[in-house]
């Protein structure tokens, strides 16, 4: 049950028409409910490893609080992590590392069988899971207070419009609006139906058409492909990809904001960020805050010298990488942002004498293509696809008619919505279209009714994230 088909619409109507005549507990019952079909849509068995790490987490949580020395506590936290951190290893990366080390040790002469498993992975396990953690280490820290009732913090896990592909949330803000009772106003409408529009037009205008000229890229042999073909491959998958999260995102925020909850916001029109640090402000913006707050600052973050910075850089980064997923390509990815992360520090303070309109167009220039060749690491099937591609690119450059055709489809359906971005981040107001006259609205509403209408993908695509 996906958020652009027609079984997620008419399931979320049904709850939003009983959610609007029962009072607050009963609510909270029916959130429960909801979330557990939503989530049991795709595989109904994997409702018992959500059941067990919410019950885990609750009970810590509890724990915790009611624990009179800092022993005690920590045996809880410790206890908690390392069961989260098994469950999303075992199914996540289990068969990658069985896999590797079996060829490892293959090469050397030594014919291992090691029992593998072929696991089917939970959707949005690593979500929830490090929403979860995120709560006990926040009642470790003294942050929030735990949860007593375990309705409430069971909605607070399970909640189905960003359960499965984030934003990840933190107690301090999801945990209250799931407390206490829910007021609905006609701004919240308002709110939501902007939120909505545009992560579908995101997702199924944008995404799902870039996903087209993207796979003929990218599943093809790169060796019959130009350098040409490749760059526009790559520009497509990077506006897939960022339609395709910042579509969920926003649609999860839209349909949130109908029942009466907030979301934080996950994405600040990255494409326009002016360097490395900047970018990661602006993109899957809740999972880099928990890095920054779960990993980089307790390995020290810049608090211990220079060396150190850049070692918790390099290893909070690697780690992102390894999160997306049990694959070198994906190791490769977080390993570039950070060493991208690192070069930028010295720079970071620099004030140059280049205008400065004219210096944040080329760094803006500058930085998009140093995340698209953080795609290309992202997207490839494998590191020997990513060689082949860039020989490609350095050694057979031409823009074919093919190129010619999908760089002006990509212009077509992504310049227009860069132009719109770029006037929200003029203004510092990703709302400020909510605020204007009714008409404004319209009009920017009728354009993304009618490309749903007119230029919906052929086929429609699997949110990217669903798998991580």
């Amino acid at each position: 049950m996906l958020f652009n088909s027609y079984e997620f619409w008419i399931f979320f109507v049904g709850v939003f028409l009983l959610y609007r005549m029962l009072h607050h507990r009963a609510q909270n019952v029916l959130l429960l409910v909801a979330s557990a079909i939503f989530y049991g849509w795709w595989d109904w068995r994997f409702l018992l490893l959500l059941m067990f790490s919410t019950v885990l987490d609750y009970a810590s949580g509890v724990g915790i609080e009611k624990c009179q020395t800092a022993r005690a506590k920590k045996t809880l936290l410790v206890v908690s992590i390392f069961a989260n951190l098994a469950f999303l290893g075992f199914f996540k990366y289990y068969g990658f590392f069985t896999h590797e080390l079996m060829g490892a040790l293959d090469r050397v002469g030594i014919h291992a069988s090691i029992w593998t498993l072929d696991l089917i992975l939970p959707v949005g396990l690593s979500f929830y899971t490090f929403n979860s953690m995120s709560y006990v280490i926040d009642v470790y820290r003294g942050i929030v207070k735990a949860e007593p009732d375990l309705l409430t913090y069971s909605v607070y896990v399970a909640y189905f419009p960003h359960m499965v592909a984030g934003p990840i949330q933190r107690a301090t803000c999801l945990l209250p609006q799931i407390a206490k009772p829910r007021t609905l106003r006609a701004d919240d409408f308002v709110e939501g139906l902007y939120h909505v529009l545009i992560g579908l037009f995101k997702k199924i205008v944008i995404a799902d058409n870039m996903a087209t000229i993207a796979n003929s890229v990218f599943l093809v042999d790169a060796a019959t492909l130009t350098g040409g073909e490749i760059l526009v491959g790559i520009y497509a998958f990077a506006f897939q990809i960022y339609g395709d999260f910042s579509g969920y995102s926003s649609i999860a925020q839209g349909t949130s904001k109908w029942l009466g909850i907030d979301l934080t916001n996950n994405f600040r029109v990255p494409y326009l960020a002016t360097s490395p640090s900047d970018f990661w402000k602006r993109w899957h913006i809740s999972l880099s805050t928990w890095l920054r707050d779960y990993l980089y600052l307790p390995l020290g973050g810049n608090r211990h010298g220079k060396w150190k910075t850049y070692r918790n850089l390099m290893l909070t980064m690697f780690l992102g990488g390894l999160w997306h997923g049990a694959g070198w390509t994906f190791i490769a990815w977080g390993t570039f942002h950070g060493l991208v992360l690192c070069l930028y520090r010295p720079f970071e303070k620099m004030k140059p004498r280049i205008p400065s309109a004219l210096i944040s167009v080329l760094a803006v220039l500058l930085m998009f293509h140093v995340v698209c060749f953080g795609w290309l690491l992202f997207r490839a099937q494998s590191m020997t696809q990513v060689y082949v591609m860039l020989v490609q690119m350095t050694t057979n450059w031409s823009m074919t008619p093919f190129a010619w055709h999908c760089l002006i489809a990509t212009l077509f359906f992504c310049g227009p919505l860069l132009v719109f971005e770029w006037w929200l981040d003029r203004n510092d107001d990703l709302l400020l279209l909510t605020r204007k006259h009714w008409l404004n609205r319209g009009m920017v509403y009728v354009y993304c009714t009618l490309m749903l209408i007119l230029f919906s993908a052929e086929t429609a695509h699997e949110f990217i994230y669903f798998q991580f």
